[in-house]
């Protein structure tokens, strides 16, 4: 199994048509994802990589019975993308859109309150590598190369270091069950509880590793969550700890306040709760095999 998506997952792209989408949809259907077609305002009727356009995500859902999108819609129409997705009954939706401010995400947050939980959509991202079920589906940007299937499940704040971790662990032959980027912005869609969670009730997934970074409290209310609810191991990787106080770093949500929020402060929270952290990925994968036995 895997967690998100999978080879049966029907999926869309809003804002199908730009380079970008465009560049990525094409690898998305390299690597064997069902991408059904997409939507662009306006375009309604074309076709493009050789699937149906739709002027509104309602009209591609009817014809295609997609579940889920992939969003690359500038930042000043991305809540409206996302809520025109809830609207439309998608389950999920991973939103790759950086920029997007935050007041327009805790709308969408609000937005989404307004449907049962059973019904409601799950929103991954914005600012996020995205999606990927090793071997069966991609949803995002992720360089699909360098991971295989098998039984770790990875989630991360930070893109390059989602990549980088999956690909320590590929290289000391631990294939990966589903990655998922969640985003480093201040009001994320989802966060690591989220997916820890997911990856608790997956049977695919034997270890967790979460990989955070600098700045929020994520990685700490994670810690306690684990600590009460999770029983599969957990791995830890904190980026920063030689990030100078006070610098600005890339990520929106990576803001350190005082003793809040530093790698060190983060660490230690999971550690207190159990959780192996490794100061560097390679330590990562060098706690993976003490774990699960090489």
């Amino acid at each position: 199994m895997s967690i998100l998506i999978d080879e049966k997952t029907l999926v869309i792209v809003q804002g199908f048509t730009g380079d970008k989408a465009t560049f990525h949809a094409r690898e998305m259907i390299g690597y064997g994802t069902q991408v059904v077609g997409g939507v662009t305002p306006g375009k309604g009727g074309q076709t493009h990589l050789d699937r149906p356009v739709f002027n509104t995500v309602k009209d591609a859902v009817k014809a295609t019975g997609a579940e889920a999108s992939l969003a690359f819609v500038p930042p000043p129409y991305a809540a409206d993308a996302l809520m025109e997705a809830a609207d439309a009954g998608l389950r999920l939706v991973c939103i790759i859109t950086d920029g997007i401010p935050s007041q327009d995400m805790m709308r969408v947050k609000r937005y989404l309150r307004r449907y049962p939980k059973e019904r409601r959509t799950t929103i991954v991202g914005p600012n996020c590598a995205g999606i990927i079920s090793a071997g069966k589906a991609m949803l995002g940007i992720m360089p699909s190369n360098i991971y295989i299937r098998g039984n770790v499940g990875v989630v991360s704040r930070s893109g390059t270091l989602t990549y980088q971790v999956g690909n320590e662990l590929a290289q000391r032959g631990f294939g990966n069950s589903t990655i998922v980027g969640i985003g480093g912005d201040p009001v994320p869609g989802t966060d690591f509880i989220d997916v820890i969670a997911m990856f608790q009730d997956d049977p695919e997934t034997e270890l967790i590793v979460m990989s955070g970074e600098i700045g929020g409290d994520a990685e700490e209310r994670a810690a306690d969550y684990i600590a009460e609810h999770v029983t599969k191991p957990v791995i830890g990787y904190i980026a920063g700890f030689t990030a100078p106080p006070g610098k600005t770093m890339g990520h929106a949500g990576a803001i350190v306040s005082g003793s809040r929020g530093t790698a060190a402060a983060k660490a230690e929270a999971l550690e207190a709760k159990g959780v192996t952290v490794g100061r560097t990925p390679t330590q990562v994968a060098e706690a993976a095999i003490a774990l699960l036995g090489g």
